[in-house]
């Protein structure tokens, strides 16, 4: 188990035992939007240029600022002293799958070559609902190199349907001909 999914698990079971999972989930969403939205928090995350304290102190600053749970926030000043903030985005996506785990639900990360409409992400979410018998929460990713179709992995499994792989499937086919 490495350290990220040390420090998630810990602060999902302090959040369970205190029944507060929901208010977890939203501060891990939040935690997460900011994470994808600020290129500076990534570089407070990320950089050992940045003394430990002030990382301390910035970590501090914004758990207060986005009003997180004081266990979440607290771990993550932890993490700040500890130096080991660099796992934060890895925490957050095990804290993700944790609480998907607990209300039954998988997710399923979607690379699409545009941004899928409220009607293609609902049939895609009912399609793998119907092939998983479980909720399926979509992650989606615009990869304009695939040029069409769709990449979906749900766990261990992966489905490619993009061009690109069937082009590449293709060339191979070639290949073996000569």
């Amino acid at each position: 188990m490495g350290i990220a999914r040390r420090y998630a698990q810990a602060v999902f079971d302090l959040c369970r035992d205190g029944g507060d999972l929901s208010s977890l989930a939203s501060d891990v969403s939040a935690l997460d939007a900011a994470i994808r939205e600020s290129s500076d928090l990534r570089d407070v995350l990320t950089s050992p240029l940045i003394p430990r304290e002030d990382q301390g102190r910035a970590i501090g600053a914004l758990a207060d600022k986005m009003g997180l749970d004081a266990v979440l926030a607290n771990t993550l000043r932890l993490m700040a002293s500890k130096r080991r903030l660099f796992v934060v985005p890895q925490m957050v996506a095990a804290l993700r799958s944790m609480l998907a785990d607990e209300r039954g639900e998988l997710t399923a990360e979607v690379r699409t070559p545009k941004a899928l409409t409220k009607t293609q992400s609902d049939k895609l979410s009912n399609a793998l609902r119907a092939s998983t018998g479980k909720d399926v929460n979509l992650d989606v990713t615009v990869d304009d190199r695939l040029i069409g179709g769709l990449v979906v992995k749900i766990g261990s499994r992966m489905i490619d349907t993009s061009i690109r792989a069937k082009l590449n499937a293709l060339q191979n086919t070639m290949k073996e001909v000569r």
